[in-house]
């Protein structure tokens, strides 16, 4: 079993969630699409060990860009020209892939929709979770209070030359949220438990970053 791990601030809101690990002994030093299709078997286990194997799976293109979709359980995926998912739809599940950057999670109880985001260093700069926060609202009526955020595991320096974690973290509060958590791990630091694109200088594996109403 690949090993995952979810988050306490998330644990008691209406989402189900997880983030993949490293898959031990599993040959991943390729280009993505052959790690993902590596992986890939390994990612529909989680999926159904966390009762998710039915659900619609719906990903993201993921061009490092603040594009931001609404989707449902009509989404075709990957979703082309995005790095964010918002949905309202119990029927889906979300996932986003990561080996650097920075896996967000955006839970609102009230409206019961969620999001998941990519968000590195060109991302960030860009304001994709910003832009996902901004979708909820215009989509599903959700209030910045009233949305949870998870910053997951990525790169952090002294590992990479910019804080885009604490740049996220600050996007978050600027547009109203007032809960807003950070795992604070770096994916550099601990080659045994992430996949890191920079340290294994491009060539790695990827985490999953799973998202699905509850």
């Amino acid at each position: 079993m690949i090993p995952y791990e979810t988050f306490p601030a998330l644990a008691s809101l209406p989402v189900i969630h997880a983030f993949t690990g490293t898959v031990p002994g599993l040959a991943v030093r390729t280009d993505r699409a052959t790690a993902l299709a590596r992986l890939d078997a390994y990612h529909q286990e989680i999926r159904q060990e966390l009762g998710l194997g039915d659900r619609h799976w719906i990903t993201a293109q993921q061009v490092h860009a603040a594009g931001v979709a609404v989707v449902d359980r009509s989404a075709t995926s990957p979703v082309p020209g995005v790095d964010g998912l918002v949905t309202n739809d119990p029927q889906v599940c979300l996932g986003i892939y990561v080996a650097d950057c920075g896996p967000v999670w955006l839970v609102d109880p009230v409206r019961r929709a969620i999001g998941c985001v990519h968000s590195g260093r060109k991302g960030t700069e860009l304001g994709v979770v910003p832009a996902a926060i901004a979708q909820m609202r215009t989509a599903f009526g959700s209030e910045p209070a009233d949305i949870v955020a998870q910053l997951g595991p990525c790169i952090r320096p002294p590992h990479y030359e910019v804080d885009f974690a604490a740049q996220i973290v600050a996007q978050c509060r600027e547009a109203g949220l007032v809960q807003v958590h950070d795992s604070g791990a770096c994916t550099a630091s601990a080659p045994n438990r992430y996949y890191s694109y920079r340290a294994e200088k491009g060539q790695t594996g990827r985490m999953l970053a799973i998202a699905a109403l509850r």
